[in-house]
């Protein structure tokens, strides 16, 4: 066994969601709270669109680094968002977001290599560094600081090993947004950015910004499976300094071959042409983020900071445990409702509950009165 491997930690909110779903298969009605997967349909002009290349025969293998036309529309969709020029040879289509994760850790962190992370921040990431050899270097967010990053943490941080600083922003899992100005002094540092945007489109506060608007120092990773409900097609994308590319089309060669030539198809859809679907979607979602806030504060779920984007909720659960594992779990099994604990992601989330509003409000709703119910048993 590689003892590499032996350092990563379990992703715990797969354990809930296999937990659940072992429970679903007993009989037991479940509520999901736990996973952030949009539980809207893909929009209609996708699904055309990947009939359309299926009924085509679009089945083959596409250029390594992606179809040059979805390339070319992830660049324009970047001069429109952002007002930022990206060159199509610069971007790399992959099967989701996780492997473009690891192609730009793989190029950039050779063993021993440091990345400073957040912490709270997404579970995977830390694994993935340690995956590649590295070494995550924790820099503390709290809440009464917005969940922002201090910068002059950051700069504490650095050290000759440093290889990447990783941010994500609107951030799973308390959702806030990077402001204009910390991602500024950021890009001041002369390290280069791993800035995951894949919540990018579901913001309900504020603006989100993408790193290239500070810096061309900046690995940019995003995907289709959030902002477009496109989960199971499996499509993301990496856009890399060009210094990079040579070397992360090697990778992608070698590891992937390219990403699945449907799905891209069905990209260059969502890219042009879905955007009323997604003011629909984030409309929805924001109704449900109203809802769920109003409910958790009533319920005495302390919420330090109001998410402005993403579809999650990070909840100070203190009053209820000091230990957030055994409470979702136990909330699972009492309540037959799926959360997350916040020592999911990271030291600093322990106390916390990520509370995910991908449901329907009807759902959200049920969940949140037998929530209610168990609260009032253990109290």
């Amino acid at each position: 066994m590689n003892p590499q491997i032996e350092k990563l930690s379990p992703f715990i909110v797969m354990e809930v969601l296999e937990r659940a779903n072992e429970l679903q298969r007993q009989g037991v009605d479940v509520i999901h709270l736990e996973v952030g997967e949009p539980d809207f349909d893909m929009p209609e002009c996708v699904s055309q669109a990947t009939v359309e290349a299926l009924q085509k025969s679009k089945t083959h293998y596409t250029h390594s680094l992606g179809d040059f036309a979805l390339r070319q529309a992830i660049a324009d969709f970047h001069k429109k968002e952002y007002g930022v020029s990206v060159n199509p040879d610069c971007i790399v289509v992959t099967s989701g977001s996780s492997p473009a994760i690891l192609l730009a850790l793989m190029v950039l962190c050779e063993a021993g290599g440091e990345v400073i992370v957040s912490n709270p921040g997404y579970a995977c990431y830390s694994n993935f560094i340690l995956a590649c050899g590295g070494i995550p270097v924790e820099v503390s967010l709290k809440a009464e600081d917005g969940f922002q990053f201090d910068v002059e943490a950051v700069k504490r941080a650095i050290t000759p090993k440093t290889r990447a600083i990783f941010i994500n922003s609107p951030m799973n899992p308390t959702g806030t947004l990077l402001s204009a100005n910390v991602m500024s002094e950021l890009a001041k540092l002369d390290v280069p950015i791993l800035s995951d945007e894949i919540y990018h489109g579901l913001v309900y506060e504020g603006q989100a910004h993408s790193m290239l608007e500070f810096t061309n120092n900046a690995f940019i990773l995003n995907g289709f499976s959030k902002r477009f409900a496109m989960t199971g097609l499996r499509l993301g994308y990496l856009i890399a300094p060009q210094q990079y590319m040579r070397s992360l089309q090697i990778l992608q060669q070698n590891l992937f071959i390219c990403a699945p030539s449907l799905a891209q198809y069905a990209g260059i859809a969502a890219l042009q042409s879905a955007d009323a679907d997604v003011a629909a979607m984030r409309q929805t979602y924001n109704e449900r983020r109203t809802y769920m806030i109003e409910r958790l504060r009533q319920m005495g779920f302390t919420i330090h900071t109001e998410p402005q984007g993403a579809f999650y909720i990070f909840a100070d659960a203190s009053r209820f445990t000091t230990d957030s594992y055994k409470f979702a779990f136990d909330i699972l099994e009492k309540a037959h409702v799926g959360v997350t604990p916040g020592t999911d992601f990271g030291s600093n989330g322990e106390g916390f509950i990520r509370f995910s509003y991908a449901n329907s409000l009807e759902n959200i709703a049920k969940a949140l009165d037998r929530i209610a119910e168990y609260l009032q048993k253990i109290n």
